[in-house]
């Protein structure tokens, strides 16, 4: 029996490890450093990182021999220092670091991208630096996808040939690796031994590919599964907190009489540019508008996520951005608490972390993160992980760690937009409650309409990156002097109009004349009305100013309105031939329905609103 050296798999075992732990540290920090790179070079920089994965590996092998060879620059520094690295298993250790690089480099950058960016914004925002929020955000929920990259990395390693051959030789006992062994084994006739050693790389492979490929998978579900509406864990939901107090440690602050925050900024983008300038004080700030507006651009801008191109950002008194004196205090510095969209918790943290986050150590003390929780109604959940909240837990832990760090400013990016409509109504009161005692500044991006009413004092609205109106929310609704404020704002019926004598305009698209109180401004162009403005009347009771025949086109039935869509003066051709629509509750439209053709409408003077473009 034929008795089979077994040094290749010691030596190819020790030349995939020692190349797998170099290629761990370079590959991932080159992901990563690349991650955040947006400079003109990445391009380049991402073809030379995967250029051994393409290019033939006896290629790749000549050009190491030809670095590290006599004449080389690299040969010729390690001979100064009396290291002779050719023919040596070293020299197989270098080159399986190279053609194994790029699967580590890829596999951890595809892991690193699909991290949710919002996750590090908010570290950013509770003031971690970035070697922490590699180490406790980025690195914990990349580890998949890395160990990933690690086990195909081992597995390539082993496989080596061509580069090792041209650069290590093949000496037994010394650079002869299995694949080399292999080689020879053919080259001698020793079908057997060619079997063996072919039979052992094909095993090892087989292990370590399945745990790579299951590592990459763990790193997609762990990333990509949405914990937002998870069943409830209890049948009931949590009580409001309509008397709760979120303790900010403020009373340990001496805070501004009068906090404030002006905003003087201009960010272009390709096809987009922001160019505003508002202040706001503690009372809460709405802003609407469209989507595509500049809402969460603005507050992207506040909190340091973005730079704007010109402009500054001045909180209490601080500088936090300012263009031309080159000022743009870093995320982690500005004291600003931010709640985004789908709240940006951290899915490997357990609740009690993601809360205690942004605390310093020394604050960082278990009584004062129950406490915390207690204020939100989540006592005892502190040692789940977000995925097992509901998504109402899941926003009053988002608050709650925002809050914890005593922030100047409150940012709220729609932060009710994942929850049902019961739910959101419970939570919109609960923030009511919370922002009654939260001292600092607070702005509110939504674009619902009756929800910023609720929550907010002022609104600012905004229409292509521009602010069209600030004001206080009476102000704003009762008397909007712009088309797109009016819509906005909910009002659903317009037509365009003209001056046709003393306080007297014809609404054109309504095909009626109409009776005004205010005189119309000077670039006058529609009028407009709300639809629960409009009212039925007997024409009989009701003086005839401003009232009209109507007939009935469609309807749309909600639970508690319906929606009539009327036309003046004749009879509608079919469903989508109507000039209004007016709302009733259900109570009176029981008695409105039944009555013959056609009704009458009045606009009440004072409740038209002339509007300019």
């Amino acid at each position: 029996m034929t008795t089979i050296d077994l040094s290749p798999l010691w030596i190819s075992l020790k030349v995939s490890t020692v190349a797998t732990v170099i290629t761990f540290f370079a590959g991932t920090a080159a992901a990563y450093g690349l991650l955040g790179y947006r400079g003109k070079w990445r391009s380049l920089l991402d073809t030379l990182f995967i250029s051994p994965l393409v290019l033939p590996p006896t290629v790749v092998g000549f050009v190491l021999l030809q670095f590290f060879g006599s004449n080389g620059w690299g040969g010729q520094l390690l001979r100064s220092l009396n290291i002779e690295i050719i023919f040596t298993w070293y020299a197989g250790a270098i080159a399986a670091t190279v053609v194994t690089f790029p699967l580590m480099y890829r596999t951890a950058l595809g892991a690193f991208e699909q991290i949710d960016s919002n996750l590090l914004h908010a570290a950013r925002t509770l003031g971690a630096s970035e070697f922490r929020i590699f180490w406790q955000v980025s690195l914990p929920l990349a580890l998949p996808g890395v160990l990933a990259g690690i086990t195909l990395s081992f597995a390539r390693g082993l496989g080596e040939f061509g580069a090792t051959l041209m650069l290590a030789g093949n000496i037994p006992g010394e650079t002869e690796t299995i694949p080399l062994a292999i080689y020879a084994a053919v080259e001698a006739g020793a079908t057997d031994q060619a079997w063996f050693w072919s039979l052992i790389i094909l095993s090892i492979s087989l292990v370590a590919i399945p745990v790579g490929i299951i590592a990459r998978i763990a790193t997609i579900n762990l990333l990509t599964t949405a914990p937002l509406t998870p069943p409830p864990l209890h049948p009931s939901t949590s009580p409001p907190l309509h008397n709760s107090k979120l303790k900010t440690q403020n009373s340990k602050l001496t805070p501004p009489l009068q906090p404030s925050l002006t905003v003087d900024i201009q960010s272009y983008l390709a096809s987009f540019s922001l160019q505003l300038t508002f202040d706001t004080d503690r009372h809460p700030l709405g802003i609407l508008g469209a989507s595509g507006a500049g809402k969460s651009l603005l507050l992207r801008c506040i909190a340091g996520i973005e730079t704007p191109d010109h402009g500054r950002i001045v909180l209490n008194g601080r500088v936090l951005s300012d263009s031309k004196l080159g000022i743009n205090i870093a995320s982690r510095d500005r004291r600003i608490g931010i709640i985004f969209q789908h709240y940006a918790l951290f899915p490997h943290l357990t609740v009690a972390q993601n809360v205690a986050f942004g605390l310093a150590p020394k604050k960082n003390s278990r009584h004062r993160i129950e406490a915390q929780l207690q204020t939100v109604e989540l006592t005892g959940l502190g040692d789940r992980y977000p995925h097992q909240l509901s998504g109402g837990q899941q926003q009053r832990v988002a608050l709650a760690r925002a809050l914890i760090c005593d922030p100047d400013v409150l940012l709220l990016d729609e932060p009710f937009s994942a929850l049902d409509t019961h739910l959101r109504f419970q939570m919109e009161q609960e923030l009511i409650a919370t922002l009654n005692t939260y001292s600092g500044i607070t702005l509110f991006v939504t674009h619902n309409l009756e929800e910023a009413y609720r929550v907010c004092k002022n609104l600012l609205i905004l229409e292509q990156g521009r602010a069209i109106a600030h004001a206080d929310k009476h102000t704003i609704f009762e008397h909007p002097n712009l088309v797109s404020i009016a819509k906005l704002t909910g009002c659903k019926n317009f037509s365009r109009a003209k001056v046709n004598g003393f306080q007297q305009i014809d609404a054109i698209d309504w095909n009626c004349t109409l009776q005004v109180i205010d005189p119309p401004p000077a670039h006058f162009t529609q009028v407009a009305i709300r639809a629960h403005h409009l009212q039925f009347v007997d024409p009989d009771l009701t003086p005839a100013l401003n009232t009209f025949p109507c007939w009935v086109a469609a309807t749309s039935e909600t639970p508690h309105r319906m929606t009539v869509f009327l036309k003046l003066q004749s009879a509608p051709l079919h469903a989508s031939d109507y000039h209004l629509q007016a709302e009733v509750f259900k109570e009176k439209w029981e008695t409105l329905k039944n009555q013959p053709l056609p009704w009458y409408v009045h606009f009440n003077p004072q409740q038209l609103i002339l509007l300019e473009d």
